[in-house]
Order: C-alpha cells, then structure tokens, then sequence
C-alpha cells in the first residue's frame, strides 16, 4: 500500500442532494462502516443507486419470473424465424432480405439484453459477440436455404458424450483410456524455491472505530511466506498518549492461525495468511515485531491503523411550534474526529427540498490523516516520550441552523450522514430506509416544525357606512372574516379577539371612540361563529392571535350597531265614487309607516255573507297607496290586522282600530273567460266564446266582428245570466278575424265602453291528402313481406288523421292512423294498391284527389335455380340422373339461375361408396352470373346424389318456406387395381445362377378381362424395360421374370398400368405394390492402409463391397471371431497387443456358394511407458542455489525420446 490517500476539503455540489445509499448492512453497527476503507471518503457523496440493479424493479417483478418472461420472448421469435424459413421455402421469398431482417433482430435483442441488467442473463462482451455470430450464422443457413450438417454435428456430439469405439476383441471401449493411460506415465517430483517471508498490519489500509454497539473491531495481519511465533503491536492510546506493547504469544498466533484457515479454507501452507486480531480500545496501532519459527524477525511494513470512537450526530430539539417568518433556531451536535463532513436533508410537507453538505474543518487545526508525514506512518514515534494523539481524539461541535420558516405546514429537518477524517460513516438515512428499530435514533436526528399561519381578520358585512341593526333588547351576531380562507390550522385553534367598544350616546362628533372607550377580550372555539353583540354602539377590532402565533386586523375594523324604530302605521280612507251613478265603486287608503322598509302589512276583507279574505301587502317604502275595487256589488268590511319591518317582527294594530265598512256596487261591465280568447275556425264555420257579465241584468251589450276593413256590429239584448255565450254567424271568407265588445248597459241605463278583443283564425282552404311520388311514379317495387314507407304529402293544421285500405286485399277493412307531419309516411308490408279513403287535421275534415289517392306496391320475385338440358342428364320423378362415370374422370354440371347475381347457394353431397361408410359433406357456390358450373366428385366410386337445399341472392337471403331442395344423382365406377401378392419383397441370387425364372403373383381388382403393363427398371439406368400382357381373363395372374432382361444389381418391378372391361384404367403408383430382384457379384475386402504393424490405441480400417450389411470373419489371439459392418467400411480400434488377421466376408445378398474367403494379417505392438522417483510423488524443498536429483525407468522398445 502507498499509504493514506488525502481527503478532499469540500463535498461535491449539491447536484447530488437526495441520493440514498444502497449497499447496507443487517447489524446496527455496520451503520458505522467500520470496515470502509480509507479511500472511499472522497467518494462518498458521489454515491448513488446501485447501477447494477435491474431496470425492472425485483419488487415488481422478481427475477426468475423476469428470465421466464426473456425465454417466453426469445421462443417467440425462434418460431417467428422458422415461419420465416417455411414461407421461404414454399414461396420463394428474397434470401437477403430476411437474412439482414433476423441479423438486425438478433443484434437488438442480444445486445439489448443486457441493458435490462436481469439476474445471470448479464454476460461479458466476448460472450455477446459469440452469441450474435452463432445466430447469424443460424440466420445464413436458413434464409439462404443451406444444407445443415446436423449428422456431422449430432456425430461429433455423440463422440463428445460416447465415445467409444469396438475393438478387436469385439467390445467397446473408449480410444483415450488406450492412448491416456494414466499408468504408462507415473510418479510426481515437486521441487519448492522458498522466498523470505513478510508481515504488514492493517494491508487494505482501513479504518476503524467502535461505541456503545461495536465495542470491538479485529485489525488483520498478513502473513506471507512465513510461520510467526510471536507478534509485538504498538498502541497509542488516544487520551493518554501513552504507548503501550501487545504481545501476542506463540499460543495466540497458533489460535489466530486455525481461525484464518477456517475463514479462508487455505489449500497452500504457502499462501498468505489473514490473522484477525481483536482489539477493544481506541488508538494508534503498529506492528513493531514478529517472529518466524527460525527464530528470525520477519521484514514488517511499516502501516499504521487507527481505531477511533465511530462518529455520531443528534439534534438539539427545540419547539415544533413556530410562526410563518420565524427563523428555525436550532443546532445539530456533532462528535467525530475532525475534519469531518455532514449531510442532512429537509422536507417540506414530505416534499424533497434537496440535501445540504457541511464541510466542517477549524481554522489552524492539522492532522496528519490530511497531510501525512511519511508514507505508512501517520505519526513520529520516539523512545521514552510521549506522542500528541489529540488530532486523532473525539470533538463535540455545535453546528446551528437558522432559516426563515417561509411556508406553512411541516418542515422536517433529518441527519442522513455523518464522515469523519478517516473515512468512517454513520448512516442514519440508511436506517430511516430500512425501518431499523434502534432506540430513539429518530428522536435524536430528526428535527420537526409545524410552521402556522399567522391570523388576520376583519369584520364580515359590517362598516360605520353600512351598520347593523338590531331590535331593541336583542342580540345580533357580528360575523368575522379570516384569512386565508381554508387553512387546516384554523379548524382545531382557540382565538383571542380584542376590541374596543363606545356606546351610541358616547361616541364623538366625528363618529369616533371616546376617551374612555371599553376595552374586551373574547376567547373564540370557532372563528366563524364570530361576536355576540346587544348593546348599540362603535365596535373596532384592535388584535387577533391563536394558540401558536399573533395575527393583524385587517379593514373593515369598525362596526356600529343601531337599535332603529319600531313599526307603527296610519291610515287615510277616501270613498271611489261611480262618475255616472254616483255609487261607491271602491276604496282609496293612503298608509303612512315608520321603522325600517320593507314592511309587510296584513288585513282582512269581509263579505257579506260571511266570506273572509285575507290578503299581504309588501311595501318598501314609508308612504304608499291602496286600491280596493270589489268586482261584485255587496258590503264589504276592511279590516287591517298587524304590519312588521325588516327589524322587528310582527307588531299588532288592532289596539287602533283600523276598520272600514262600504256599501259597494261596480259599474256594469263584460270580459272573455278565457285569459288570451283566440280560436281557430274552418271556412264557412262559425265560433264560439263564453263571457262573464258584471253589473246588474239585464244586459244590453254591443259587439263588431272585423275582417280586414269590413266592420260588421252587432247588438245583443236582454242577457239575464251572468255567464254568456256568444256566438258568431258563418265565417265565408279566410284570414283573421276580430270580435271585439264595444260597450255593455245594464238595469241602471249607463253605458260603459269595453276594450276586450277575440282572435278567430278563419283557413283559406280545407285540409288535402294524397300520395308522394318515389322516383318519378306512384309504385314501388321491394322485397317480399319487407316493410316500405309510402311517402304522404299533407296540406292543414297538424295532426292529421287518415283512412286507408289495400284494394288487393279483400279482407283488409279500412285502417286509422294519426300524422304530425306535412311529408310524412304510411308504412306498408303487404303487396297491392293502396288508396287514401278521407283526411282529417286538427281543426277541419279535409278532402282526397284521385288518383294521387292511390299507390301501387310490388314484389320482387325470389331467386331459382335449374340444371341445363343435356344428353348426359336424364329425368326421373322431378330427380335428375347423370351418366356413369369412372373414378378419376372429369365431369361437371351445368346450372342456370334466375333472381339478383350475385347468388348464394348450398349443396350438400351424399356419398355411399363401394365399401365403407356414407358420408355427408357441404359446400358453398357464389357464382356472380345467371349461370354455373360445379365439378361433379370422381375420386372415390361410389353413388353419388347432389342436394342442393339452399338458394338465395343478392336480394333474398334462404327461406326454407319458399325453396324446395334440387337432387342430381351420379353413379362412379371404381378403377382396377393390380398388386403383388408379396409386396416390398426382394428377390436375389448370384449372377452365376441363371438358369431358371422368378415368379411373382399378381392380384387385380374390376370387370375382367383386364389389361397390365409391367415396368422392369433397374437402379443405374432410367429407361425402364415394358412388358404388356394384353389379356388377363382373371383376377389372379403369375408373373414370369425372365433374366435375359436383368443384370447385375437392383430392380424394381411395379404394374404401371391395369385397364378393366368398363374402359376405367389406373396407371403408376397402386399403394406402392412393388417388388425387387436383386442380381448380386461376390463381395470384396481391402486394407485402406498398406502398413502391417500398428501400436495399441491405433486404428485398423478396410474397404468392403457389396450389400450391406457385410459379415467379417477374422482371428485374434488364436480365437475365431465374427463381426457384422452395417456399412461399407469396417473398423476396429487395437487395444491389446496380438495378430489380426481377416479370414472370409459375405454380404446380405450372399449365399453359401457367394461368400469370399481371403487372408489379411495385422501385428499390434505395445505402448512405450516410464517412473519417475518409482512411480511415487516427491515433494523436495530447496533454497534458491540448491540442487535435486530425478530418476527416470522406462518400458517398452528401446530407444526412447521423451520431453
């Protein structure tokens, strides 16, 4: 090691605030990375999330089921790629293409893999690389339809995972065994160099530290090349600064050592050593002497380790509660060895507001672990004084945080880390993360401030310009307005109000306070409830707190409180006399009322008779006037009850007495009953409209009826009744009409002019009906029982109502249907003329016009089907027949069809064949013609019968009701068969054997006589040798095969053509009834090689001709043997010393007399072998100059070479 590295004087910028630490710890004394070597410190606020965590989540998804879902995708597109390779080979695709398609997917998906960083699916780049060139090579041989060798491949595999070879004693046994016998080379000398040996403490440069939870840490020692027996420490001891020697005695190490073995399960006594040696106290530590088992001290590094208290962090907790503007005012206490470096975060209503770093290094202060003094060594060590160790010691420090409090809500303030000089961490995040459960960590590093709203309010609705006001004696409440509306602390907050008040009678002349103005205090639970107030006055707001903080009074902060007037009224009555009878018609009241507008002022009118009416005047002002005007003659009785304000509720009035009596008797008059009188006539019609007459009978009244400039007045007398209906004469012509009553005179003689009008809207002409066009005519055409719209052309009011019938129909009676619209329609389902019998609108019955009354509907036929006349279709009973047929023959049918092209049809073909079961199978035909053609079925004999039972076009879908099935029946003969008797056999024999003829037996099927055509063809040639034999008069026929016409080798003899007494044939393949005459010559064994002397491990081959598989005769060791070559080359691999020699071959076409004899000799030597040291391993050691004797002894034939 080089030594200490430097610390950096500053954290990183904060760009990196709010990255977590990932690589924790179980144990609570991990958090303080007593083990972080001292490297990592200016590296720690560069951390981050774990870069070599998958991009998908374990938490989400875990990582087997993440390579489950790779291989689901990766098989997906194996098939997709061999789907590509199909449709190559069957449609002839462009090569290139897909070959660069799969190169550019393979490369996405292989290179692309890694980035997701899954669990053992993360490889290095040369695997990569060996992937994408395996597929691409797999994409060449696919998509440029390349042969794959897949027998050499599956070879060389069987030869990896079997291989074993039959040897010359006719067993199997495997050629490496032979050629790597372990004991042709035995024995082992191992010659060890020992170098010197070494000893360093602490070799990772580490630092270490220990508190209450880790009160010990175990510093290592490496050994190397070397035995210790005893090791000497140096230990400084921080406080004190006074040295001290550990010795660690022979007994000890031996401990350390069984430890280190265990930990480390060393296989070499001559690899390193890791003795971990425990220590419970903070200081400086030096390995100042160790000694080997020669009783030498061994060369030490010189390394110094700290072990220090671990660094810790807490908050001084002050109060949560705190005011918007308020500074925080807190400190964060740290203990650590300086320089050290702090990092704490703040939330704000748990939204991140970044992390802080603090660098904390007092001026003039110096420690070694920053500048060292020499490499290894981080303080001087002198005999007999002692060493200053303060810079390495503990410091408490006191670091304050004061920031405006700027928002409202909760503000966290949480230590996340703490690093100390020598690179140790405490991590209290890391905690916060992982929910660690220790004691009161989060009381002392978490700080917590609930910031509050400050209050500010004013009055709500109330100002000296706009008071209040209030009965006398009540109380009102003065409501309050607070801001900001909605703040959660206000619900759960105690108010303090002050203000300051002066009764009416005191205030100045101004509107303002007196000198000695009352000053209260008022505790609110609830804000908006507000003040309770009674006595009149100035009320202003001087403050406003809640329970945390002091708020402001905001305008309006003045409010004055009235207790005006009660309501009171006086009344004036004047009598309103008729101007030509002079009789009372009426009363007229002026009301004068004080308090405050509005009033409300109650009386009752009393009838004679009885009759109470009560009646509510609303009146906003303090002087108004009332009408009274009784319709009917009679006494009548006014009496006013009570009247309120807007202030005080009711007050009565009958204590004054307001009543008032009057004889009354209204003047004669007349009016319509009906509110808005206008009604609507039919021409030449007349109108009716009821009136109501007032007044005394009888009446006289005199009415016009106006249309346009003509005036036509009426008189009517002697009207008795009240109510009065009047009537008008025949209304001749069209247009608007005005009944307007002029005047009425009753007993009394005076004649009063009226104003009331009627409206009579007399129409022009009678209300018509009568068919629409639909495309020029009144006639459709459309689908059978399908509903068609008629088009109807209206003329008057809406809705109209019409009569109609269907003329075809005899039963239909006439039918009633209502109509809102001047082109509306009438429906119609059934075919026939349909005539329009009368019409009727709202207000007149109209008339019809012929022939626009009538409209013609009509069907569009169905769709047919027949078969076209032929000399090949007979008809029987409405069935149709086609001539017979063989199988295999082309024939079809001919149909015609009449309806809408396209035409959808559905046949069903019926099949009883020869043998075997029927058989039923459907189709569908879509000929876009009048005409079609079908393929009658040939390929299986049989009867056949065409049904053909649906039948629909363009227009008209199936319908069973309406279609009778079409039948067509044809008879198809079957073909003639001709087969072997001993189909697949083989017939062989020598070629010396020639003087007789193989018979082969043939079996036909059909109407005999038949007719055959025999095909002799043998492998080497293409033509084929034609034997016809013209008449066949059975089923059963012997074939001679004459060996004039064979020679040497194979041939296949087949039937390929057979013809029956129908004419019906077949030719070529008859379920591949073929058999074989082999012609076979003598086989024949050579050696591939021309040497005669092998060693044991080697290979002896030979050439062999004639049919597999051949049968070997050969001798070993003086025993004779068999073996069998199912191919044409044999071989056996030598595996003991001997003589081989072959004696005689035959083949699978051999007889007795073709079998070969022959003699081929063979000589298998032994392998060459040597010891060394006996045949034992040797183990020697040596120092560097020494030397080693080696003994070798050696077997087999002289003379020998090895390395």
């Amino acid at each position: 090691m080089s030594g200490t590295p430097q610390l950096r004087s500053a954290f990183p910028p904060t760009s990196q605030s709010g990255q977590k630490f990932t690589t924790y710890n179980d144990s609570i004394s991990d958090v303080h990375g007593g083990a972080l070597p001292l490297p990592s410190v200016p590296l720690l606020a560069a951390q981050g999330q774990n870069p070599n965590a998958p991009v998908i989540s374990l938490d989400v998804i875990d990582a087997p089921s993440q390579r489950l879902y790779v291989l689901a995708f990766y098989l997906g597109l194996m098939a997709w790629r061999f789907y590509d390779y199909l449709g190559l080979v069957s449609d002839q695709t462009d090569s290139l293409w897909l070959f660069m398609k799969w190169v550019a997917i393979d490369g996405v998906v292989l290179y692309g893999l890694p980035g997701l960083r899954i669990p053992w699916l993360v490889w290095s780049t040369s695997t990569m690389n060996l992937l994408f060139l395996l597929h691409a090579l797999l994409d060449g041989f696919l998509m440029f339809r390349l042969q794959i060798p897949f027998n050499v491949w599956f070879g060389a595999l069987g030869k990896v995972l079997y291989d074993r070879e039959i040897a010359v004693l006719e067993r199997s046994v495997k050629p490496a065994s032979l050629l790597h016998n372990s004991s042709l080379i035995l024995g082992k000398q191992i010659i060890h160099i020992l170098p010197e040996g070494s000893a360093t403490l602490n070799p990772y440069q580490k630092c270490f530290c220990i508190d209450e939870s880790k009160t010990s840490v175990r510093l290592p020692i490496r050994i190397n090349q070397t035995i210790p027996i005893l090791i000497e420490l140096l230990h400084i001891d921080l406080e004190t600064n006074i040295n001290e020697t550990i010795t660690i005695s022979s007994k000890d190490v031996l401990k350390l050592k069984r430890q280190a073995d265990k930990d480390s399960k060393k296989h070499d006594r001559m690899d390193p050593w890791e003795l971990m040696f425990s220590v419970k106290k903070t200081g400086l530590y030096r390995l100042q002497k160790v000694v080997d088992e020669s009783k030498l001290e061994v060369q030490r590094r010189l390394s110094d380790t700290l072990v220090v208290r671990c660094p810790s962090a807490s908050v001084r907790r002050v109060s949560q509660d705190k005011c918007i503007g308020q500074l925080s005012d807190f400190y964060l206490q740290v203990d650590a060895i300086l320089p050290l470096k702090l990092k704490y975060s703040k939330t704000i209503n748990r939204e991140d507001n970044g992390v802080t770093f603090l660098a904390i290094h007092p001026e003039n202060f110096v420690s070694p672990l920053v500048r060292q003094s020499a490499p290894g060594s981080l303080t001087t060590v002198s005999a007999g004084e002692s060493t200053d160790m303060s810079w390495a010691r503990a410091r408490q420090i006191d670091i304050p945080l004061n920031e405006t409090l700027g928002t409202n809500g909760v503000w966290q303030y949480s230590i996340d880390e703490v690093h100390d000089a020598c690179g140790n961490i405490a991590n209290y995040s890391r905690l916060q993360e992982l929910s660690q459960p220790k004691a009161n960590w989060k009381e002392h590093t978490v700080q917590l401030f609930t910031v509050h709203e400050r209050p500010r309010v004013a009055f709500d609705s109330c100002t000296p310009q706009n008071p209040l006001h209030v009965a006398k004696g009540k109380s009102k409440r003065l409501y309050l307005h607070l801001e900001p509306i909605g703040s959660r602390d206000w619900e759960a907050s105690q108010y303090f109000i002050s203000y300051i008040f002066t009764p009416l009678d005191r205030m100045t002349v101004s509107g303002e306070h007196a000198s000695h103005a009352i000053v209260k205090t008022v505790t609110l639970n609830n804000i908006h409830h507000g003040l309770e107030i009674a006595e009149p006055g100035l009320y202003s707001l001087l403050s406003v707190s809640s329970d945390f903080c002091s708020g402001e009074a905001l305008e309006p902060t003045s409010c004055i409180l009235l207790n005006p007037p009660e309501p009171d009224l006086g009344i004036t009555s004047e009598d309103i006399p008729d101007k030509c009878a002079g009789n009372a018609i009426g009363l007229m009241l002026d009301l004068d009322m004080t308090g405050t507008p509005p009033f409300r002022v109650s009386y009752n009118i009393h009838q004679q008779g009885g009759r109470v009416i009560s009646k509510i005047e609303t009146i906003d002002r303090l002087r108004a006037q009332l009408e009274l005007r009784p319709l009917e003659a009679g006494h009548y009785t006014y009496e006013f009850l009570d009247i309120s304000d807007a202030v005080y509720g009711v007050r009565s009035l009958k204590t004054k007495k307001f009543r008032f009596q009057q004889d009354v008797k209204p003047p004669a008059s007349a009016r319509f009953t009906d509110i808005n009188p206008h009604q609507q006539a039919c021409i030449e019609g007349s109108v009716n409209f009821s009136l109501y007459m007032l007044g005394e009978a009888p009446w006289k009244l005199d009415y016009e009826l106006i249309h346009g400039s003509d005036r036509q007045k009426h008189t009517t007398a002697s009207i008795k009744s009240e109510h009065f209906t009047l009537e008008t004469g025949a209304l001749g012509n069209g247009g608007q009409y005005t009944l307007s009553l002029t005047s009425v005179t009753d007993e009394s003689g005076c004649k009063v002019f009226l104003e009331q009008e009627a409206k009579i809207e007399v129409r022009h002409q009678r209300p018509k009906a009568s068919f629409g066009q639909l495309e020029g005519k009144r006639s459709a055409l459309t689908l059978e029982a399908r509903k068609i719209n008629l088009p109807l052309r209206l003329s008057g009011e809406p809705p109209w109502t019409i009569a109609y019938s269907n003329l075809n129909d005899p039963s239909d009676s006439a039918s009633e249907k209502q109509l809102h619209y001047t082109n509306d329609v009438l429906e119609a389902s059934a075919q026939g003329v349909y005539e329009i019998l009368w019409v009727k609108d709202a207000v007149c019955l109209g008339s019809v016009e012929s022939p626009s009354n009538q409209f013609e509907v009509q069907w569009i036929p169905r769709p047919t089907i027949q078969v076209t006349e032929s000399p090949s279709v007979e008809t029987l009973d409405g069935r149709y027949s086609k001539l017979e047929v063989c199988e295999g023959d082309e024939d079809a049918l001919e149909l015609v069809f009449s309806g809408t092209p396209p035409y959808n049809i559905k046949y069903e073909q019926h099949l009883k064949p020869e043998r075997g079961s029927p058989s039923i199978r459907s189709e569908n035909l879509k000929p876009g013609l009048g005409a079609a053609s079908i393929r009658m079925e040939t390929s299986q004999a049989g009867l056949y019968e065409y049904r053909f039972v649906e039948l629909g076009d363009r227009l008209y879908d199936y319908d069973r009701r309406k279609f009778s099935p079409l039948v067509v029946r044809q008879k198809v003969n079957g073909k003639p068969s001709a087969r072997f008797d001993y189909a697949g056999r083989t017939y062989s024999y020598c070629k010396e054997e020639e003087d007789r003829d193989e018979v082969v037996s043939i079996s036909l099927t059909g109407t005999p006589p038949f007719y055959l055509e025999i095909g002799i063809k043998h492998h080497a040639t293409i033509k084929s040798e034609i034997v016809n034999v013209p008449h066949v008069a059975s089923d059963h026929y012997d074939l001679h095969i004459p060996h004039r016409i064979l020679a040497l080798g194979f041939h296949s003899v087949m039937v390929r053509k057979v013809r029956d007494a129908l004419g019906c044939q077949r030719k070529s393949d008859f379920d591949g009834s073929v058999v074989r005459v082999n012609v076979v010559d003598t086989p024949r064994i050579s050696p591939l090689e021309s040497t005669t002397d092998y060693c044991v491990g080697d290979r002896i081959s030979y050439a062999l001709s004639g049919m597999p598989p051949f049968s070997v005769f050969y001798t070993f060791e003086g025993i004779d043997r068999k073996a069998v070559a199912p191919t044409t080359n044999f071989r056996r691999i030598a595996e003991k010393p001997g003589t081989f020699t072959i004696t005689g071959i035959s083949d699978k076409a051999s007889t007795s007399a073709c079998r070969a004899k022959t003699e081929i000799t063979k000589t298998i030597h032994e392998l060459p072998s040597v010891r060394i040291s006996k045949g034992r391993i040797v183990e020697v050691d040596i120092h560097e100059g020494g030397e080693a004797e080696l003994l070798f002894e050696f077997g087999g034939t002289p003379p020998f070479e090895f390395t």
